[in-house]
């Protein structure tokens, strides 16, 4: 039923949009929705620290779900800190799922580390480009690592 289909969307995207103004909304929070699809949320913080965001974002949740209907229910996930969100279901960083966890996890979806399409070469390259630039934060620092590397794929070595 084409209809049924519809109107699912239609409930999903009109919830979606009142929680993305419910988030910019509230200026104590300072918070921007970067990406929003029918089951998440993705809210940067800029230049809030990680407990910060932990709090912020059990806060946003809380909030969300407390005025939405009662089957409605917004779960605070993780924090990812630092990302790079490159598209739709495309994203990578250090995840946080609890405010004691000291140490964040690699946690990439829907880019070459994680797809099985890609060549081992790709995927290593892409992986350790991403953790230096994370760890770094200096991008000069990845693109030597990349240039080193590219050389010695070009000169026969191996990465």
């Amino acid at each position: 039923m084409a209809e049924l289909a519809d109107a699912i969307v239609q409930s999903g995207r009109s919830t979606l949009e009142w929680a993305v103004q419910l988030v910019e909304g509230k200026v104590e929070w300072g918070a921007e929705v970067v990406y929003g699809d029918t089951d998440s949320l993705f809210i940067q913080l800029r230049g809030r620290s990680l407990q910060d965001a932990m709090a912020i974002g059990h806060e946003i949740s809380s909030e969300i779900t407390a005025k939405s209907r009662k089957d409605v229910v917004l779960k605070f996930e993780k924090v990812y800190f630092p990302c790079v969100l490159v598209t739709k279901k495309r994203y990578v960083g250090y995840a946080y799922e609890t405010p004691t966890q000291t140490i964040g996890h690699f946690d990439a979806k829907g880019i070459e580390v994680v797809r099985r399409d890609q060549c081992a070469a790709t995927v290593k390259l892409q992986e350790k480009a991403l953790r230096l630039l994370f760890e770094k934060r200096d991008m000069s620092v990845v693109k030597e690592f990349l240039l080193q590397q590219w050389n010695r794929i070009y000169g026969g070595g191996c990465t």
